[in-house]
């Protein structure tokens, strides 16, 4: 992600309905983002009852569970979490680029925005940098999903 993020807006999540799939792989620091997430969807007025939350065992799932999510319960808005760290092999990059198409295709597919929290890192201290708290991606992936939810609210009428 850019260093120059754009300004913040204020969105009412009232009345907001958010899917979240989150992987069980790196369970300190996926865990760490999904509260984050969660957080800010009830400072923003989110309802706990219409915030979905599913499991998945890694991030190369997350497609899947979100394309099921969408399906099933047509959320406003679906937000997917994982942690994928660089490894002695190539095999992060292969997870990292089939999920990231994945939700993107989810998103088209289903018509409903996917907000692509997966962190990518080249090791362990950037990624906790990003999930613990010292840059709250969480934060961040729950304002955009906030955004896209109400833009397809808004394009609902």
């Amino acid at each position: 992600m850019s260093l120059a993020a754009p300004q913040d807006l204020t969105v009412d999540g009232t009345g907001l309905s958010i899917g979240i799939v989150a992987a069980r792989y790196n369970p300190t620091l996926v865990d760490a983002l999904l509260h984050q997430v969660f957080e800010h969807l009830r400072s923003a007025g989110v309802k706990e009852k219409k915030i979905r939350v599913y499991r998945v065992p890694g991030s190369n799932e997350l497609p899947s569970a979100a394309q099921w999510l969408a399906k099933a319960t047509k959320p406003d808005v679906i937000v997917a979490l994982g942690v994928i760290i660089r490894g002695d092999t190539l095999h992060y990059e292969l997870v990292a680029e089939a999920s990231s198409q994945g939700l993107m295709r989810v998103a088209l597919d289903a018509h409903v925005s996917v907000i692509n929290g997966v962190v990518v890192a080249e090791n362990q201290k950037q990624a906790e940098d990003r999930c613990l708290g010292k840059i709250n991606r969480g934060a961040e992936f729950a304002r955009a999903a906030l955004e896209m939810a109400e833009l397809k609210q808004r394009f609902s009428k």
